[in-house]
């Protein structure tokens, strides 16, 4: 039976409802039993008879460990794609209990030697907050004091920005804009239900409100040199970054060949139309392909496509040939794998592909 220590639930999720052990595949066992003395959970017992390793208590695994699967000389056994382990990190519950985990414990995780951090944190007003479809919100934050000036980053960096009046840890968004003279910036806000900055942005945040955040930081930024054309891939609130680095490169190259495929669930979900309209006047060569699960009463911009479906298959059907182009993937991990995936079939190189995904 299992070992109730080890059994117990994995970040609030009871342990009997994750699907995550080793499978011994015998033919290829050659019973040295390095997996038998390797696992301290006791997951594993020895057949002597046999010569065999047998999976013997299953739930005492910890979840995402492969440590028996490495080092086992012969790849006898295997496990689940470790996908199951990502999809459950990005339950807002597990988040959560993650975190509540480090702040209570943060006396003996702590780490005693201090870094210098080159960071500052900076103390940002909201100035609007805007409701721009069914369950995103436009933050608009400036700076509280002349010295909290956001007015230098690089279109596609981030910040955090602290919950006010709470303990808990800091969450990362993407600015929206390219830099504004007041040193401005947006925050697209998706709603989560059960995320915690999501129901303090949906809930007591208001205008006026002060609060602390830290940036900019992150490497999703433009590598490409100028003459070099552009496809951008979104997939819902993904578009923040991306919209921020387009405002950049049409301002520089307002010419420039570029796609734009940005993907939602409804269509009620697109944003920003004034935008994207902008945006297709101003560059004559701009390929824009709006994708949503959904349809229903939506006016696309004049001179943009619809394609109802998944952007990656958007993206794949689109019958673009890409190859020459770099390419900018910005939303949820799992979208932007089969986007990667899809960007390369169209004949975009691996290595000008770069990705930004996000979880809860």
């Amino acid at each position: 039976m299992p070992d109730p220590k080890f059994a117990k639930p994995w970040h609030g999720v009871p342990r009997e409802e994750i699907d995550w052990w080793p499978t011994v595949n015998e033919d290829v066992c050659i019973g040295c039993g390095t997996c038998v003395v390797g696992c301290g959970r006791q997951v594993y017992k020895f057949d002597f008879e046999r010569k065999k390793a047998v999976v013997a208590d299953p739930m005492n695994c910890m979840v995402g460990c492969t440590t028996c699967a490495v080092s086992c000389p012969t790849s006898a056994i295997s496990f689940p794609s470790t996908d199951l382990v990502l999809q459950l990190g990005e339950r807002p519950e597990v988040r959560h209990a993650i975190e509540d985990a480090l702040i209570s414990r943060r006396e003996e995780l702590a780490f005693g030697d201090l870094l210098p951090d080159s960071d500052h944190l900076v103390q940002m007003e909201i100035r609007s907050i805007v409701d721009v479809s069914e369950g995103t919100r436009l933050f608009t934050l400036t700076p509280h004091r002349p010295e909290d000036c956001m007015c230098q980053f690089t279109p596609g960096q981030y910040l955090e920005i602290w919950i006010p009046g709470t303990e808990w840890m800091s969450r990362a968004y993407s600015i929206g804009n390219a830099p504004h003279e007041d040193g401005s910036v947006e925050l697209h806000i998706r709603k989560v239900e059960g995320g915690r900055l999501s129901e303090w942005a949906f809930g007591p945040a208001a205008v006026g409100d002060v609060v602390t955040t830290r940036g900019p930081a992150g490497a999703f930024t433009m590598r490409s040199p100028g003459d070099r054309p552009l496809v951008f891939v979104a997939r819902g609130t993904g578009f923040a970054p991306i919209k921020a680095i387009m405002e950049q490169q049409l301002q520089m190259f307002p010419e420039r060949p570029m796609a734009l495929f940005w993907g939602v669930t409804e269509s009620e979900d697109f944003y920003a139309i004034e935008t994207l309209e902008q945006w297709l006047r101003q560059d004559p060569n701009l390929h824009m392909t709006l994708v949503a699960r959904r349809f229903d009463g939506f006016r696309a911009p004049d001179g943009s496509a619809t394609v109802s479906g998944r952007v990656s298959d958007a993206v794949a059907s689109s019958g673009l040939d890409l190859a020459g182009y770099d390419a900018y993937v910005a939303g949820p991990r799992h979208t932007v794998v089969d986007v990667v995936a899809a960007l390369q079939q169209r004949g975009v190189q691996l290595d000008r592909i770069l990705a930004d995904s996000y979880g809860t």
